[in-house]
């Protein structure tokens, strides 16, 4: 029997037990979303395209599924750039369907007509244009197979209308087999002897985490690798959970915001361990003195990130999981006491500080009482900015998937519809989407789909009145001239929050700040947003300016 197009994508979708389905309706689209009525996937109706991307992003890194959305043609498509290419930088699975013009219309400028496939070659780990009908159900199982197989990443597909409306018969491939994508899992045998003979030769070692250690579950392989050899860890900012940051091991994060000690110890290591981790500018710093006493070991399932930006000694090709659990078994413990006392001492010298006051409120203080409030249990989203920094040196992760924020493309709007996508995920957890009054109010429309679908996300607002990291960098290094960066004109976020039928809750006084999470914990059938009104002028330190090496460390006002 033959069925629709449409009729071929939805079962195509519950063939592929999608769960939640993210997005916005449009003209050419209509046929898809008219078998979406009665079909068994939730959909999660946003109010901008860009919120349903993002929350469908958040959606994929709580849960390890691939997150799917549907947008319209034209400006639906656009729409999606921004947070298919956050993805793509940050590894995430997605499926994105876009709708297209009749194919006979194509090339012609028709209405809401855009090249969506050429616009989104770059920024997309794959894109299809479906041109043929027959095509179209293996075409979504190949979409669903590349996007979370080897390094994740955000498939495309751009289906025409005439092929959601066309008849053809629906046989759902069973399995996938491409020539021309077969990632490597297993590492070869050759390299992780030699690596593993590296580190008990090494003196200074340290294990430097990326996403891909989230991404592959690797997390418990990486603790008991740490375990059985004592390197230190520290991770990147998408690996922070992958190792316990209350374990006496852990250096926390490194990089431009990272901690001195993780800094230091990088800086002074005899060798490198990269796992799952891609060695970005605003980890390495100036990358000519960018370790500059280490071998590097590179353990990544990405063949083109191995030797990108650092030359590496022993580079293995796999997953992180099956190439530590190898090297587990095989690796004898290096004997490196004096190193991790040495770092041990550096750590307990250079700790994450910051000068509290009783007349205003210091976000620092705010990040930590989140932390104490939920002990250390919530799921944390973040806008960009200062806010994702202190988000990431105050609250303590001890689990993967805990911490999602935007890495790579770094995109303000990200943290509120990463929350929602976030809280669907992990109804067992509170979500909280710590947030600047600059950034919040790039998506702060898809809070009327947290209420709608009764999500208890809290919004903590760092309520600075300024585009804060722009501002910082502005007052360290550009004469301290505030050009554009002063929010004259904000809204009452408060107010706000009422009128999308959340609750909204004001902080001015430092001692209002514990009461206010606790009032916040309690609401557990709609958003929360907390406005704490904090230090204008507080900067984010430690920092490592662009370009720039650990010992250009700016450690806090007066360096």
């Amino acid at each position: 029997m033959k069925i629709k197009g449409s009729q071929i994508i939805v079962e195509s979708l519950i063939k592929e037990n999608v769960e939640y389905m993210f997005g916005y309706p449009g003209g050419v689209v209509i046929p898809i979303f008219h078998e979406l009525y009665h079909a068994p996937i939730k959909f999660i109706l946003s109010r901008h395209e860009q919120g349903a991307i993002h929350a469908a992003d958040g959606y994929a890194r709580a849960s390890g599924k691939p997150g799917v959305v549907l947008a319209t043609s034209g400006p639906g498509a656009t729409n999606l750039v921004t947070g298919i290419a956050t993805a793509h930088l940050d590894s995430v699975p997605l499926v994105v369907f876009t709708g297209q013009v009749s194919t006979n219309m194509i090339g012609n400028d028709a209405f809401q007509e855009v090249d969506v496939t050429g616009i989104t070659r770059p920024i997309s780990k794959h894109n299809y244009l479906v041109q043929d009908i027959k095509d179209l159900a293996r075409i979504i199982k190949e979409a669903f197979y590349i996007a979370t197989t080897g390094r994740p990443g955000p498939v495309i597909i751009d289906v025409p209308v005439d092929i959601s409306n066309g008849l053809h018969k629906f046989e759902y491939p069973d399995s996938i087999s491409m020539r021309s994508y077969k990632p490597t899992y297993d590492g070869h045998p050759g390299q992780i002897i030699k690596a593993c003979k590296l580190i008990e030769s090494s003196k200074k070692p340290v294990i430097y985490a990326g996403g891909g250690v989230i991404i592959s579950e690797a997390s418990e392989e990486l603790r008991e690798f740490s375990k059985k050899t004592g390197i230190p860890v520290t991770t990147t900012l998408l690996g922070m959970g992958a190792f316990p940051e209350t374990d006496p091991l852990s250096l926390e994060m490194l990089g431009m915001h990272g901690t001195y000690f993780a800094n230091y110890t990088i800086h002074n290591s005899d060798l490198l361990i990269a796992i799952g981790a891609r060695f970005d500018d605003r980890v390495t710093g100036k990358i000519s003195e960018f370790i500059p006493h280490a071998k590097v070991i590179h353990i990544d399932i990405d063949p083109a990130s191995v030797s990108k930006n650092v030359l590496v000694d022993v580079p293995i090709v796999g997953d992180c999981k099956k190439v530590l659990r190898e090297m587990i078994k095989e690796v004898k413990a290096p004997e490196i006491d004096d190193w991790v006392a040495e770092v041990k001492k550096v750590k307990k010298e250079n700790p994450l500080q910051y000068e509290d006051s009783e007349e205003e409120i210091k976000p620092q203080y705010v990040i930590e009482q989140l932390y104490k409030e939920t002990k250390g249990k919530a799921v944390i989203t973040t806008e960009v900015g200062q806010n994702q920094m202190w988000a990431a040196q105050f609250y303590k992760y001890t689990e993967p998937r805990t911490f999602i924020s935007s890495g790579g493309l770094g995109t303000m709007g990200f943290g509120l519809p990463a929350a929602i996508g976030a809280q669907l995920a992990r109804p067992d957890r509170r979500v909280i989407d710590i947030a600047g009054d600059g950034s919040i109010q790039m998506n702060v429309q898809e809070l009327i789909v947290a209420a709608q679908n009764r999500l208890p996300v809290i919004v903590a607002i760092l309520n600075n009145g300024f585009l804060g990291m722009v501002r910082q960098w502005q007052q360290l290094f550009w004469d301290k001239r505030y050009s554009h960066t002063c929010i004259n004109y904000a809204p009452d976020f408060v107010k706000l929050a009422e009128a999308y039928n959340c609750e909204g809750i004001r902080v001015t006084k430092k001692e209002e700040v514990i009461p206010a999470i606790k009032k916040a914990l309690k609401i557990t059938d709609k958003p929360i947003i907390i406005d704490f009104v904090v230090s204008k002028e507080e900067n984010v330190y430690p920092m490592v300016p662009a370009g720039k090496t650990i010992k250009d460390t700016i450690m806090n006002e007066l360096a």
